[in-house]
């Protein structure tokens, strides 16, 4: 029962950077935007999360400055994709180049280099819950805080006039704008909040998870989410299930080669990626000609205000 617990609990920890990412993703493309530079963004969030947090000794330092300039960042992706009508994909892969090469370029100086980090706070009364308590309440604040966000969004985007509003503009921008909401500043906001999301997972990486600089430490985690967000049909809660999965998968691979066994490591390397696959071959299966079933009608399409019908 402690090997399971155990596995339980890493498989939490090793999902929360894909479940941040997620979470971001599924606010961008609620609003009808997509985004496939989530790679760039996190590895941007893993060093200025990581860089921060050396020279201020503060690790929440560093969490904050990776929202903010993850956010700014995908702002890129928002003017070119919003304002400039720009091709959605082509601008997301630029991201996921750009942010892969700046923090190649920049990393090189961090490289070998250790902090504190976040350390564990078990939640007071509920980690004592048998079972329950050693698998999701003895973590660090932010895993807590991706609980608080998973519970936050669902409520957020089906019980509130904002969260309607965003789903309004992602589904049909130009019924949305005949209402009178402003779809292009919805969209922006969706692409700011969510980018700084995303970048939260970069830094979670490098901040509490490793607790170091590595070039590309995200490891595809960035793609990984963007298959998730499919594959949780955009719903939160389903993301969260999905990210300990997939977390799961890894912390069983790593847990493999501890014990030595005679599986060669680069197959084990290559499970949470097998799944990947797995689950957009299931997705591609399942879904209905070119329309994926949850999707946001006008997911990576731009709105141009003066067509009519």
């Amino acid at each position: 029962m402690e090997m399971v617990i155990s596995i339980l609990a890493a498989a939490v920890r090793s999902g929360t950077p894909i479940l941040f990412a997620t979470l971001g993703e599924i606010i961008i493309e609620k609003s009808g935007i997509l985004n496939l530079g989530l790679e760039g963004i996190m590895l941007i969030g893993a060093l200025t999360g990581f860089s921060v947090s050396l020279a201020s000794g503060n690790p929440w330092l560093g969490i904050i400055a990776a929202f903010i300039l993850g956010a700014f960042i995908t702002l890129i992706h928002g003017f070119i994709s919003i304002t400039l009508k720009g091709n959605q994909v082509v601008s997301g892969l630029a991201m996921t180049i750009f942010g892969t090469g700046v923090s190649s370029l920049i990393g090189k100086a961090f490289i070998g280099k250790t902090i504190p980090g976040l350390l564990k706070t078990p939640f007071p009364v509920l980690n004592r819950i048998p079972f329950i308590g050693p698998v999701f309440f003895n973590h660090d604040l932010m895993v807590y805080f991706s609980f608080f966000l998973v519970v936050f969004l669902s409520w957020f985007l089906i019980s509130t006039r904002i969260g309607l509003n965003l789903r309004a503009v992602g589904d049909s921008p130009r019924a949305a704008d005949a209402m009178g909401l402003n779809v292009n500043r919805i969209r922006y906001l969706a692409v700011l909040i969510g980018g700084g999301i995303v970048a939260l997972g970069g830094a979670y990486l490098s901040v509490a998870y490793n607790k170091m600089w590595t070039e590309s430490m995200t490891a595809g985690r960035g793609w990984i989410a963007v298959a998730l967000v499919i594959f949780a049909i955009w719903n939160p809660t389903r993301a969260a299930l999905g990210a300990y999965l997939f977390g799961g998968v890894e912390a069983f691979q790593l847990r493999l080669q501890a014990t030595g066994t005679s599986i060669p490591t680069p197959l084990l390397l290559m499970l949470p990626y097998l799944l990947t696959v797995s689950v957009l071959i299931f997705i591609s299966i399942g879904k209905g000609k070119g329309i994926l079933f949850g999707a946001p009608a006008s997911l990576g399409q731009p709105y141009f205000r003066e067509e009519s019908d």
